[in-house]
């Protein structure tokens, strides 16, 4: 059995997932688990707020062919954790919910691009995917989804409130943002699906695949969306690194759980140790400001 670690390599922020066995740690230096009360209403309120920014900063306004397109696949993207566990932990570092919001969009932003260029009608798969409802002809989605990432960008460099200094955060978010998005991260995830799909008769190969996607698209996507929070919550350096290992943890509890197919025992012992990780991190903040932040890993 093996269970999810986090190094923190050369300054750098970087996040890696590597194996030990169970053996290595004894149960009793487990922490404490904490009463988590189900996530639906939290998380209900932090994506209600995010959308509501993103559909002032996205209007119906002319020209109509460039802001129907990005309106409808921005909000028709499936929901995912990172937004909200970006805002999250900005309010477990003493911060406010508005102090995150712009990082929040952009996040959510990302993530719409990605959802549609991966589900472009394409007729060069390895393998044929469900088919989803194209509202726009593929070139215009393929063009929208390229927009939607600089636009993310631009929300970013307009957050920076005159008078307060908060830029030096904001820059850290976007470099957080666009190395988690890059070439070492969600990109390289999209590349790893693809492998794995293209694996034929290669188990080996296909679950190596499907672990890296899981880390990239996973892992370190919701390890970014929680460092961002902590920054621009202002909270320490030891805080955000916390809240980056647990962001980590959050993210490869929920990918294993949707991308493995079989939900055996091994899975369910492997997450329970990464939710057992995830909890230890938060032992270092305020108690009466975790709960909101335990639920999400209350799958």
């Amino acid at each position: 059995m093996v269970v999810g670690a986090i190094l923190h390599v050369n300054g750098n922020s970087t996040v890696r997932f590597s194996c030990r066995s169970n053996l290595d740690r004894s149960r009793s230096q487990l922490p404490a688990m904490v009463k988590v009360k189900a996530p639906e209403s939290y998380w209900a309120s932090l994506h209600a707020d995010v959308e509501a920014h993103l559909r002032q900063a996205i209007p119906m306004k002319e020209p109509l062919v460039v802001f129907e397109p990005m309106h409808h696949l921005v909000f028709a993207a499936p929901r995912t954790a990172v937004p909200a566990l970006c805002v999250a932990a900005c309010e477990v570092v003493g911060g406010r919910r508005d102090q995150a919001m712009a990082a929040a969009s952009a996040l959510m932003l990302m993530q719409a691009a990605t959802h549609t260029h991966e589900n472009l009608p394409l007729t060069d798969r390895p393998k044929p995917r469900p088919m989803t409802d194209q509202v726009y002809d593929p070139n215009i989605e393929l063009l929208t989804g390229d927009g939607i990432v600089p636009f993310g960008f631009e929300i970013l460099a307009k957050s920076g409130q005159a008078g307060q200094s908060n830029s030096g955060a904001i820059l850290r978010v976007i470099i957080e943002i666009s190395r988690a998005m890059g070439s070492q991260g969600v990109i390289d995830g999209q590349y790893c699906k693809v492998l794995g799909t293209q694996s034929d008769g290669e188990d080996s190969c296909h679950e190596e695949s499907k672990k890296n996607a899981i880390e990239k698209n996973g892992g370190r996507l919701h390890a970014c969306g929680a460092a961002c929070g902590a920054m621009l919550g202002g909270g320490s350096e030891e805080e955000i690194e916390r809240l980056r290992r647990y962001g980590f943890y959050v993210g490869m509890i929920q990918g294993m759980l949707q991308l493995v197919e079989t939900k055996d025992k091994g899975l369910m012992e492997q997450v329970e140790d990464l939710r057992n990780l995830a909890l230890k991190e938060l032992q270092a903040f305020d108690s009466s400001k975790i709960e909101p932040i335990s639920c999400f890993i209350n799958v």
